[in-house]
């Protein structure tokens, strides 16, 4: 969208300056905004004129952390939500209507899982889900009803890898839409639109933010499909803040120094757990046992922050180590300056049924840690005594 560098457009890319002629961007805490006369006001409303009418709209601090997303992803046009599922489900409803037809990855969020099982089919919306070795299926798939193809990569939580490429020529040569989870791998390692999605989702609680404070969500990509996204949430409500998006966008300022420090802590915590004796596998997108480790490094900058791993002894297994933990917390959030451990199958995805975890590549054993910005050797430390 610009010929700035990566880093160059998060720190440069703002609001314009008020009368005060501040270097820093102010917080527009404010509902409402007021008009001239009653011309200027049926203009704006009409939408001849483009400007602020209201904070479930719009807001100064929300379009710019919209602006600087869709700078970073290469997008057209975006729409910020008050959290990453408010902008997965707005989106979704924006598009589907009564008697359509998704196709999936099956390793997905928890939360988008239960859209699609639990509360889609009573809308009459139905969704065929692919396994993460199962691509070459997804064309079989569709069916002349099918919207959009669904997909996360990395996946969450099994950090498996999709190639963005093919699947784009699937869904182009269909004429459906190509929908992406970007989350795992932010703006900085990846952008998906380069290799043909129509729109990217963000939980911008994640990495965005990157400090555990605040809840956000951003969709974006093409502006006609945008324009209809935010059509639904003016009327529906599920904004973002001024104060969340004020936040997220000053926190995107550092985004590309704190997930390069990210990625160099994950590959060396992978590597050590790769070589551990009570860990039966590791998945991490830069490992060169990855199954999918060329495709990563076709579309990603760097590996992420995500390790996934199986220790021995299934769910008590996994329990166990969660238990011996020290200094990484237990917490159902990740993309933190912390290191995080979860272990899916008796948490997040613990609802899920067992086909679909199996699909997912979530084993009983399996623990998904987060790895964070504290020194890597404490780190280390602390998996490394759990592990004993």
């Amino acid at each position: 969208m610009n010929n700035k560098k990566f880093e160059t457009s998060a720190i440069r890319t703002q609001s314009e300056t008020t009368q005060f002629s501040e270097h820093s961007v102010p917080l527009y805490l404010t509902s409402g905004f007021v008009f001239d006369d009653a011309e200027e006001m049926r203009a704006s409303f009409a939408g001849e004129k483009q400007r602020d009418l209201y904070s479930r709209y719009s807001n100064p601090n929300v379009n710019e952390f919209v602006d600087k997303v869709c700078a970073m992803e290469g997008a057209e046009s975006g729409y910020a939500f008050a959290s990453g599922m408010a902008a997965v489900f707005s989106t979704f409803a924006t598009l589907l209507n009564a008697g359509d037809h998704v196709v999936s990855c099956s390793s997905v969020f928890g939360a988008t899982h239960g859209l699609f099982t639990k509360y889609f089919p009573k809308w009459d919306i139905e969704c065929s889900y692919f396994g993460i070795n199962e691509v070459a299926i997804i064309e079989s798939l569709i069916k002349p009803n099918t919207k959009f193809i669904y997909a996360e990569t990395p996946t969450n939580p099994g950090v498996d890898v999709l190639d963005l490429e093919h699947i784009s020529a699937i869904c182009k040569k269909h004429n459906i839409l190509f929908v992406v989870d970007n989350c795992f791998a932010t703006p900085y390692l990846q952008n998906p639109i380069k290799f043909g999605a129509d729109l990217v989702i963000h939980s911008a609680t994640k990495l965005m933010d990157g400090q555990g404070r605040v809840l956000g969500g951003i969709t974006v990509g093409k502006k006609e499909l945008i324009h209809e996204i935010y059509l639904f949430s003016r009327l529906t409500g599920p904004c973002l803040s001024p104060f969340n998006a004020w936040v997220l966008s000053k926190s995107l300022e550092t985004l590309a120094v704190r997930v390069d420090k990210h990625c160099e802590n994950a590959l060396k915590v992978a590597k050590f757990l790769e070589n551990h004796s009570k860990v039966n596998w590791v998945k991490y997108p830069f490992l060169k046992s990855h199954p999918k480790y060329e495709v990563a490094k076709k579309q990603m900058l760097l590996g992420g922050n995500i390790v996934a791993f199986e220790v021995e002894g299934g769910i008590a297994g996994g329990r166990n180590f969660l238990n011996t933990i020290k200094m990484c917390s237990l917490s159902a959030n990740l993309g933190d300056t912390r290191t995080i451990v979860t272990h899916p199958a008796s948490t997040t995805h613990a609802k899920v049924e067992a086909a679909i975890k199996v699909a997912a590549g979530i084993t009983e054993g399996m623990v998904r840690i987060s790895v964070g910005l504290e020194h890597v050797d404490d780190i280390i430390a602390d998996l490394k005594q759990a592990l004993k």
